[in-house]
């Protein structure tokens, strides 16, 4: 009879070490896929804002050149802006096709990865 009661109590420091590494697992867990969404949202703000300052200085260069072409800086940049609407309706035409679905699964890749 002895016998049973030290292998149950050994069964319930056993169950009780299991379950204190499982909350501890799960915390890591928690802890990596949280790190791993912040690091992939600070990346995507850094690519995004270099992205908008290369678009910016290409756009002026290119209102400039386009100024340069037709002889005059104004209609340059019109024709610039005109470029970068036309650009602008066609991400608008495919966001719903193409851009969100790309976005949504690099999202769901990188909670689940």
């Amino acid at each position: 009879m002895e016998d049973l009661k030290e292998k149950t109590a050994g069964l319930v420091d056993h169950a009780e070490e299991f379950a204190q590494t499982w909350i501890k697992l799960a915390q890591v867990k928690v802890t990596e896929k949280a790190t791993n969404a912040v690091s992939f949202a600070i990346v995507v703000i850094t690519v995004t804002l270099l992205a908008v300052f290369a678009l910016m200085f290409l756009g002026i260069a290119l209102s400039l050149w386009l100024g340069d072409l037709v002889g005059n800086r104004a209609l340059g940049f019109v024709l610039g802006a005109g470029g970068f609407i036309l650009l602008f309706f066609i991400i608008a035409l495919l966001r719903k096709n193409i851009i969100f679905p790309l976005i949504r699964d690099q999202i769901i890749k990188k909670v689940y990865d």
